[in-house]
């Protein structure tokens, strides 16, 4: 594994299996991906903390299981508590419905502490 899959494994805790394909078959197409991925993820205005919350939201109301699912796990490993997440997904019920609401909820309840 090159060192920029390495880091994003260590930043989100697996690297997508789709990025390990372009690894292989369109090492660019990677390369420009996880650049992107470094430079939208940074602590600017908002802290990375924040953006998984939104992250794990909007993958919530896309009601994307496999997205919901890791965005809730980096968000843990970045130390965002339950209750903060519970919280955002409340607002998400509110705007994308009960099925949103689910999917979130179910993903932190996988993935954090209460």
């Amino acid at each position: 594994m090159d060192a920029q899959l390495k880091e994003l494994e260590e930043e989100i805790g697996k690297v997508p299996l789709i990025v390990q394909k372009w690894a292989k078959e369109d090492p660019a197409l990677k390369d420009w991906v996880t650049e992107m991925d470094k430079h939208i993820w940074k602590d600017g205005k908002l802290s990375r903390q924040t953006k998984k919350i939104i992250a794990v939201c909007v993958a919530a109301a896309l009601r994307d299981r496999h997205a919901v699912r890791a965005q809730a796990a980096g968000a843990s490993n970045l130390g965002v508590d339950y209750d903060e997440m519970e919280e955002a997904l409340r607002v998400t019920f509110l705007l994308a419905g009960m099925p949103a609401y689910t999917y979130g909820r179910t993903a932190i309840d996988d993935f954090m502490k209460k």
